[in-house]
């Protein structure tokens, strides 16, 4: 038996934690000397006598392949610190989950993520803001990471599932138990859409002690971790922290000055968090992460579009941005732009004499245009 599939067996056990687990590991017990060892065996490593009680009774060859069954029965994976597709920046933590229970597509775990997180009863603003925000993270490219909960986490969530880009759930309870339940529909979007993923077995409950651990997760996903909108009480503050801890960015969201729903993003802002006024201002500090894109322009075609791109077209009107796309299946002479666009000489001029301003278009030799 491999040593990942030990692991499993213990991370499966009831009331067994990372610590527990490293004991285990560093006294040469992760191999099948595990099945042959007594209570006493597993008190003198350092475990607590009901812990060292239940695993002398429970651990076998047969309990693992249980286990096992049940998860496949669920439908559920999983991928271990041992695996070459367990996510490199998640390894770089503290305490890295032994292992990352998942639905949904894996691959996106190798992806460049940020982590957007914030209070489960947002103001209109905040709603407004971190669909905003994710919309725009998603068209760059990069990943949205948040936790599922009401509020915040699902508003994001979504906004990156609306736009067609990746977003993966991290979860406090077992994937057989979604939490909150209204949640159900969201859960089963991105299990099929993104990733959801847990480091606690099946059938693990909903409990306030487990939230704090998962937002480790989220934060250790992520280069950097945006706080959207939270009071100063708010569980986004621990996120935070944790990625502070893994030497991560951390963003916020400034918010009226008389809202409590405010109070921990600006006194995030004030430690030194990078204030965020537009999507730009996080991806613009991951831009060498970020591969080149498909995107559809306004008439349904597809054109490749990078990172610069997209922070460029920011700064476009809609007609500039229209033209913007057109260039780049080109370059183009006046004559083709203005059978392309339909417009008529005065009109197409301006607004190439615009994107030249802009630095985003320029004029070769016989009147040829060209993006930069």
């Amino acid at each position: 038996m491999e040593e990942k599939d030990l692991l499993f067996g213990f991370n499966e056990v009831e009331g067994i934690g990372w610590k527990s687990i490293d004991k285990i590991r560093r006294a040469g017990l992760m191999s099948e000397r595990a099945f042959s060892c007594s209570a006493k065996d597993w008190k003198t490593i350092g475990l607590n006598g009901k812990l060292s009680n239940y695993l002398a009774s429970i651990y076998t060859l047969e309990w693992i392949a249980k286990r096992r069954l049940l998860m496949e029965e669920c439908a559920v994976k999983m991928v271990t610190v041992f695996d070459a597709a367990y996510p490199v920046l998640l390894k770089e933590t503290a305490q890295p989950p032994w292992i990352l229970y998942y639905r949904g597509r894996l691959e996106m775990l190798s992806t460049p993520s940020v982590a957007m997180v914030g209070t489960r009863v947002p103001t209109a603003y905040g709603r407004k803001v971190g669909e905003i925000l994710a919309e725009e993270l998603s068209a760059a490219g990069l990943t949205v990471v948040s936790g599922l909960a009401r509020g915040i986490d699902s508003i994001c969530h979504e906004a990156a599932l609306r736009s067609g880009g990746g977003t993966i759930a991290v979860v406090a309870t077992g994937l057989d138990k979604v939490y909150p339940t209204e949640n159900i529909e969201l859960e089963r979007r991105i299990s099929q859409e993104g990733l959801v993923i847990t480091e606690y077995p099946l059938g693990t409950k909903s409990h306030p002690g487990l939230f704090p651990q998962r937002n480790r997760i989220i934060a250790g996903l992520s280069r950097g971790t945006v706080v959207v909108e939270a009071d100063s009480r708010s569980g986004s503050l621990i996120t935070a922290d944790a990625a502070l801890e893994a030497g991560r960015d951390v963003f916020a969201v400034p918010g009226p000055i008389t809202s409590p729903k405010s109070r921990g993003a600006l006194e995030l802002i004030k430690q030194g968090a990078k204030l965020v006024t537009s999507g730009l201002d996080i991806i613009e500090e991951y831009t060498s992460y970020l591969p080149t894109n498909v995107i559809k322009t306004g008439n349904n075609s597809t054109t490749e579009q990078t990172a610069d791109d997209f922070m460029i077209e920011k700064k476009l009107t809609n007609e500039e941005s229209h033209l913007y796309h057109i260039l780049h299946q080109g370059p183009f002479i006046l004559d083709d732009l203005l059978v392309r666009t339909g417009w008529d000489f005065g009109h197409l001029h301006s607004v190439l004499l615009s994107l030249i301003i802009k630095k985003a278009v320029t004029q070769l030799p016989g009147a040829i245009y060209k993006v930069i």
